[in-house]
């Protein structure tokens, strides 16, 4: 950010300078990942940026961000870079061992909180209970939690650093009574009478081909087994499909997030299992395919 100019690196002219760099770098959203770091780096809110176009940042400041533009254009995610990504109207701690909440997954969040609340009426001596099924940073379950206050919720993943992520989220949002953070693959370490009324999940659905194309933004620095599911990136859906009959209450809800490139197959295994009785699937505002949500059959 250096220039023989002697006009002042106002936060206006760094932004626009930021953006550009950003751009030909790939960035999908470069302004707003130049105002997100230039924020972190003053360390207040983005749209106070609006109202100081014209102010020159410290020395400080500036190196800062200087390191944070580096770092993004060298493929580091944002989120990663400021330590949080909002998520449901949430703000949620990320680091390299957690995805990074993406808004795609909102409409699992809004399918499970639908599906539970319509639950609710015929549930009148117990709380609703909930599993979120490789919760990472717990984004899901704490979305949920927050929108269903009566609602008991479990959360797994295998990945012991991913749950520490959780549980410093869970702990900074006073959920602690209300979300069960446990350490599974999967179905594995719950116990084996635990029902659920609704169980949710946004697992791997990466095949091999797939994670090889991915951008070097998603590949090289969030979790591989958060990604790749195996060579055909069904392996784990598959799984998810043939236990969950088992864990849910009578007129259960499984519901998934998973890839516009699967989602027939998705849909017919869960059909192969026999299982399901609705079978919904449910578009992304780009109109893809992005949700599965199954209806125990009675």
């Amino acid at each position: 950010m250096t220039t023989p100019s002697t006009e002042p690196w106002t936060v206006l002219r760094l932004l626009q300078w930021t953006a550009d760099f950003f751009k030909s770098r790939g960035s999908e959203s470069p302004r707003l990942d130049a105002e997100i770091l230039l924020a972190h780096a003053r360390d207040c809110e983005r749209i106070e940026l609006y109202t100081a176009f014209a102010e020159v940042p410290t020395d400080e400041q500036r190196i800062a961000f200087r390191e944070l533009v580096r770092r993004r254009g060298e493929g580091a995610p944002v989120a990663q870079l400021v330590g949080f990504r909002e998520f449901y109207s949430i703000p949620i701690r990320v680091d390299e061992n957690v995805l990074v909440p993406r808004p795609e997954t909102e409409h699992l969040v809004v399918e499970a909180i639908d599906q539970a609340k319509l639950l609710a009426t015929s549930i009148q001596d117990r709380p609703l209970r909930i599993l979120d099924i490789g919760t990472g940073s717990g984004a899901i379950a704490i979305a949920i939690a927050k929108n269903l206050p009566e609602a008991e919720v479990t959360a797994v993943d295998v990945s012991l650093p991913a749950l520490d992520i959780a549980r410093w989220n869970v702990e900074k949002l006073g959920l602690t009574e209300r979300i069960t953070l446990l350490q599974s693959d999967l179905f594995d370490s719950i116990d084996e009478g635990a029902k659920f009324d609704v169980i949710c999940s946004n697992p791997p659905y990466i095949s091999q081909s797939e994670y090889d194309e991915l951008p070097a933004t998603v590949r090289e620095h969030e979790p591989r087994g958060a990604l790749l599911s195996g060579d055909k990136g069904t392996e784990i859906i598959e799984r998810i499909l043939s236990d969950a009959p088992a864990r849910l209450s009578p007129g259960g809800r499984l519901i998934l997030e998973y890839s516009p490139m699967i989602a027939d197959a998705c849909k017919a295994m869960a059909e192969a299992t026999g299982q399901y009785g609705e079978i919904k699937r449910i578009r992304d505002l780009a109109g893809l395919q992005r949700t599965l949500s199954l209806g125990l059959k009675a």
